[in-house]
């Protein structure tokens, strides 16, 4: 660390490394592990002392390291589940935050997330009912709907194998040659789904149904070429389970669920999202999933008969017909079980129900409501949102930031705002509440309407639009790598905050830094000031 930022900085060289006294070069891991907690302190102290005493929310997500161990990080946004809970409120004890200045929280629905965090959820909100629930639209709608489909066991053994073809024919160079001899080039860029974590499942599928001759063939060519026994013995075994009429009917299913949320997964996750076009666009969802459900088995399992019988697997005779199998599936009752059940009631129907549960578990009427009263304040198109009824209604959603006196006169002030906004043409190009909120405090606005702007700050601190929590995730990856898997926890949580939150460390005077250092334990030598400043990051 030290000798990179020599490199880097040549005032820091001078007096550093090379140059730096000869019994007190401060190169051990140990002083080096304690340079970085002194940067991960100030940048923390930075980003608290910004915090001060306004409202903020709660982000939490999880993921695996390079090392195979979970790391939960949680963020802050601002202007089992008692494990959970517990490891928060460690967290807000450390830091000196309050509980009682929350005002928002937004968790991923994905895997373990979805249960234990909704107990979470309800841990947080019997403390402060203030601290209203968002669905994060950063976490991939996709994703939940994945992991909600493996409630059926057949639809996870799916995914599986799937996975499996991607990392077989991706797995060497000699592979990924064959495949393009054999489909051209631009075949393997399409059927490598990269990152399995940010990986799009339904473009996976629907490029590996367009080139699923090409596909087998690979695997054939690996079954018998490949470098060793069991690289040749997978490829064969994946060819097994991709040729058969249950992998065909479960990934052209998984086509047409993934096919209607697409459409709403991408809104969620744009930059400049449409809360409103987002909001209409989830009723949609939910009514296409219920047409698949009603109507949609006849032609699902007529375009499966078609593509099996075009590529030579074979199809069940009659759908009445008893499953076969060493281990024979029964119904409940005991009875052998049908072809019509397995696929219809085990697999289409329940998928579809977990799936619809889910959608509404994420965009419940109550949270969907908060956010059409948050899109309210939109600026945009001369406010054309606006609706001083929801607003109000937003208002007493948070009654411990307004009382009933300032009901009344937030009533009298939304008049007064929205005819200023509307004729004055300084904000006549602000299209955001972010800007709206920067240009009020730029002309003062926000003393004239302190009510209107206390709206404000409590909608920007909704997580209703952050990619924060996921891009800690990615930063990880570049922290922690295989090559250097050995951090332990807190140096790993030092590192990510100084390189997450980049510009606020670039932003702390050295001096500063040292200082920290220095106080931190006694040390034999004391450090001389270095009359040096960080340069200007700009």
């Amino acid at each position: 660390h030290i000798s990179w930022v020599c490199k880097r900085e040549e005032n820091v060289n001078k007096v550093m490394g090379k140059n730096a006294p000869g019994n007190n070069q401060l190169t051990s891991p140990t002083i080096q592990r304690d340079i970085i907690e002194c940067c991960a302190m100030e940048t923390r102290k930075i980003i608290l002392n910004e915090l001060g005493e306004k409202k903020f929310a709660l982000l939490v997500d999880e993921a695996r390291d390079c090392s195979v161990k979970e790391q939960m990080s949680l963020v802050l946004r601002f202007t089992s589940a008692k494990v959970l809970k517990n490891a928060i409120d460690t967290f807000f004890a450390k830091h000196d935050l309050s509980l009682a200045k929350l005002r928002g929280q937004g968790y991923d629905g994905a895997a373990n997330m979805s249960g234990e965090f909704n107990g979470l959820k309800t841990y947080i909100l019997k403390e402060n009912k203030n601290a209203h629930y968002i669905h994060c639209f950063a976490h991939q709608l996709q994703l939940v709907v994945v992991i909600a489909s493996h409630e059926s066991e057949s639809v996870g053994d799916f995914f599986e194998t799937l996975s499996m073809i991607v990392n077989t024919i991706g797995a060497s160079c000699k592979r990924k040659d064959s495949l393009r001899e054999i489909h051209n080039e631009e075949v393997l860029n399409q059927v490598e789904m990269g990152d399995t974590r940010w990986g799009s499942h339904y473009t996976t599928i629907v490029r590996l149904f367009d080139m699923w001759n090409s596909v087998e063939r690979v695997l054939l060519a690996i079954n018998k070429l490949g470098e060793s026994l069991k690289i040749r013995q997978s490829a064969g075994g994946v060819f097994d389970k991709m040729d058969c009429f249950q992998f065909v009917f479960i990934g052209k299913f998984m086509m047409k669920i993934l096919g209607i949320t697409n459409t709403l997964s991408k809104i969620l996750q744009a930059r400049d999202q449409n809360i409103g076009y987002a909001l209409n666009m989830i009723n949609v969802v939910k009514n296409k999933l219920q047409e698949l459900r009603e109507d949609g088995w006849d032609n699902l399992l007529k375009e499966v008969t078609e593509f099996c019988e075009g590529h030579s697997i074979d199809v069940p005779n009659n759908m009445e017909n008893f499953v076969h199998g060493r281990s024979r599936k029964r119904l409940k009752g005991g009875e052998p079980m049908t072809y019509l059940h397995h696929f219809r009631i085990d697999i289409f129907i329940k998928v579809i129900d977990v799936i619809a549960m889910e959608m509404d578990k994420h965009f419940t009427e109550a949270n969907t409501e908060l956010l059409r009263c948050v899109m309210c304040l939109d600026p945009s198109n001369s406010f054309a949102n606006f609706d001083h009824v929801r607003l109000l209604q937003l208002a007493k959603l948070y009654s411990d930031d307004f009382s009933s006196t300032d009901i009344i006169e937030l009533d009298h002030q939304l008049q007064n705002y929205i005819c200023d906004m509307r004729s004055n043409e300084i904000f006549s190009n602000i299209s955001n509440l972010g800007d709206l909120a920067k240009k009020m405090v730029e002309i003062n606005y926000h003393t004239y309407f302190p009510l209107v702007y206390r709206l404000i700050e409590l909608a920007l601190i909704l997580p209703v639009g952050t990619a924060s929590v996921e891009r800690t995730f990615s930063a990880m990856n570049v922290v922690k790598t295989d090559l250097r898997n050995r951090l332990g926890d807190d140096l790993l949580s030092d590192c990510l905050v100084c390189y997450f939150e980049k510009e606020i460390f670039r932003s702390i005077d050295y001096e500063v830094i040292m200082q920290s250092f220095q106080n931190l334990a006694s040390r034999r030598n004391q450090l001389r000031p270095l009359k040096i400043r960080r340069p200007n990051p700009c």
